[in-house]
């Protein structure tokens, strides 16, 4: 798929969806500085948002001031736990939401997740508002629905040397 210098670009990154994927398939950390890069491209970065999840011990704290060093505004919100012990921490409703609010006012959306739950979000921006939304995920744990109907995919896997540590 064609890509211009001019169009202007919003990228949106699940950083759990990318940590535990690196971690668990690859035992070795993931470069949110190069899929940032990789993600721009050479064209107009309008804005690098970076989903992270605050544990109640706060040992990720030092990770979200290095993603914002590297250019991503950082949103956070605290680790529930359950009564059953049971944990949740995830950003689908909220990535969706700034997507579809930020597909007004850029050509592009990239998300950095290979989570299948984003695939309505992503036909509703494609049909309402004309924005192309690519995928930049590790192709082994992505959706494969969630590829078929992204307009790119750039599959983190093919370059393991430059996307992960």
């Amino acid at each position: 798929m064609a890509k211009f210098k001019e169009q202007r670009v919003g990228v949106l990154v699940d950083v759990q969806n990318m940590y535990y994927t690196g971690k668990v398939l690859y035992k070795k950390k993931v470069s949110f500085k190069n899929i940032l890069i990789e993600a721009a491209n050479g064209r107009k970065l309008i804005r690098a948002i970076a989903y992270g999840v605050k544990t109640e011990e706060g040992l990720e704290e030092k990770f979200f001031e290095a993603l914002e060093n590297q250019g991503f505004e950082v949103k956070t919100k605290d680790l529930q736990i359950f009564a059953g012990g049971a944990k949740k921490a995830d950003w689908d409703v909220g990535i969706a939401v700034d997507a579809i609010k930020m597909s007004r006012s850029l050509d592009v959306i990239v998300l950095v997740s290979g989570d299948g739950d984003y695939i309505p979000m992503i036909e509703y921006v494609q049909n309402t508002t004309g924005c192309r939304v690519e995928v930049i995920a590790f192709k082994k744990s992505t959706s494969s629905k969630l590829i078929e109907v992204a307009d790119d995919f750039i599959d983190l896997s093919a370059n393991k040397k430059k996307f992960l540590i």
